[in-house]
């Protein structure tokens, strides 16, 4: 199973969803691992040396850094922007669709959009 890691602005309702729908389901918050305050590319940095999905709502600033991640080489195991526009429910049910269903390093190298249709 994949694991992930939400950023900090990331809705918390949805981080409570998806573990209350399964709770194997492996996410941390920044928050939780000591990164609250820290910029865009040391969570990334972060995240690639743990090998987690990072989870965001955040399109100005973090997505850009993803992609200087992988046009410079770097790991980076995957990106999700969650639109704020998208209901809890949809996005809880769309990430627990790729917690359960995604090989290890499936998303590696990839900005991906939620909601994924």
């Amino acid at each position: 199973m994949v694991r992930f890691l939400s950023d900090e602005n990331f809705n918390n309702q949805i981080v409570r969803g998806i573990l209350r729908q399964n709770s194997r389901v492996d996410i941390l918050r920044v928050q939780d691992v000591g990164l609250s305050g820290v910029e865009d590319p040391d969570v990334l940095a972060w995240a690639a040396q743990e090998n987690r999905i990072v989870l965001t709502h955040d399109v100005a600033t973090m997505i850009t850094f993803a992609y200087q991640r992988i046009q410079a080489g770097l790991a980076m195991p995957g990106l999700f922007e969650v639109s704020r526009r998208v209901p809890v429910g949809l996005a809880i049910e769309e990430i627990l669709l790729i917690a359960e269903c995604s090989l290890e390093g499936e998303w590696a190298g990839q900005v991906r959009f939620l909601p994924l249709r």
